[in-house]
Formats: structure tokens, C-alpha cells, sequence
């Protein structure tokens, strides 16, 4: 990880730089190969009073750059508040990538997940491909999608009529049916 420390409107001391250095370290622990980290150290004086801000720039791969930005009157206080909340950003990438668990295809083939299609072997080692012709596709009459409908325990159906328009049939709350 490069790592690059800035000071701006003031000269950084050994132990400001000791104490950067080892709050970047405590990022490593994510194992998330954080490319290049940029620390800026800048002092500010409003109305007489001093204060310090501090700017973190993480560079993830696969990431846009984390930028923590944090002021306070104690350098170290501002180092301390913007390296926690570094480190909860990185934790919950962290956990977003280490939750997504990938399968592998060899895993795959070892998962038990029930055949829908009872006509083809579990068992064969050549995998077919079985043409089908949907019923969508087939222009119906009205009537026609209606027993369809009736039949079925679905709330509406979707069909080409005649006319070769998209219809779209559907049970009421008052036991009649709609069309669109």
C-alpha cells in the first residue's frame, strides 16, 4: 500500500507522522488490498480560533475512492474520529464482499435442487435442449383465454387476440372478469 502524508499550513512533527502511519496500519486489517491511502493535514484559523482538518483518500480496486474528511480543534482528536470512520466504511465493504459467496461451477453440479422436468434423466451426461412452443405467442379468442383463465388459479392472463393486439384478462373483486 503507498501511503502519502501532507501537510498544509504546518509542519508535521514525528510523532503526528508516527501517529498517522500507525492509523493507516489498523486499515490493513480489512484485507480489502487497499491500492494507495493520502492523508492531508491542514490548519485552520476562523475568528482566532485554531483548529486542525484532516483528509483521508482510500484507493480500492474495483471501488470509487473513499474520501473521510474530519475537523477538530486537537489534531490527533481529528486523525482518531476520521481513521473510525475510515474503518467503518471499509468494514462494511468488507462484509459486503465476504457475505457475497460465489459458487463454483463444479460446486454447482453437486447442489440437490429439484428437476421441474420430469421427462429428462438426472443421471445423462449430455445436456439437451427440448424446443418449446409457448402458448403466449398463439393468437387466442376471447372466449378461449377466458376458460383459460377459469381454469387456472392465476388472477389474470396475458394473450395475443386475433387482431394480433397484446390483451390482458383479469378476475374482479365482484366474481366478473375484466379485459383490457
Amino acid at each position: 500500500m503507498n501511503m502519502s502524508l501532507v501537510g498544509r499550513q504546518l509542519e508535521l512533527t514525528e510523532a503526528m507522522k508516527n501517529h498517522i502511519e500507525a492509523a493507516v496500519e489498523s486499515l490493513k486489517k480489512y484485507h480489502l488490498d487497499i491500492i494507495a491511502t493520502r492523508v492531508a493535514v491542514s490548519a485552520d484559523e476562523k475568528n482566532g480560533k485554531k483548529g486542525f482538518s484532516v483528509e483521508f483518500s482510500i484507493n480500492l480496486p474495483h471501488k470509487n475512492t473513499i474520501v473521510v474528511k474530519q475537523k477538530d480543534k486537537d489534531v490527533y482528536a481529528a486523525v482518531d474520529v476520521a481513521i473510525d470512520r475510515a474503518q467503518k466504511v471499509l468494514r462494511r465493504h468488507h462484509d459486503k464482499v465476504t457475505e457475497h459467496k460465489a459458487i463454483k461451477v463444479s460446486e454447482f453440479a453437486n447442489l440437490n435442487i429439484p428437476d421441474t422436468d420430469t421427462d429428462v434423466e438426472a443421471d445423462s451426461e449430455i445436456d439437451e435442449i427440448v424446443p418449446m412452443e409457448l402458448d403466449l405467442y398463439k393468437p387466442l379468442d376471447i372466449e378461449e383465454a377466458l376458460d383459460m383463465l377459469k381454469e387456472s388459479n392465476k388472477q389474470f392472463f396475458i394473450f395475443n387476440d386475433k387482431d394480433d393486439k397484446t390483451r390482458v384478462l383479469y378476475k374482479r373483486k365482484d366474481n366478473k372478469y375484466g379485459l383490457y
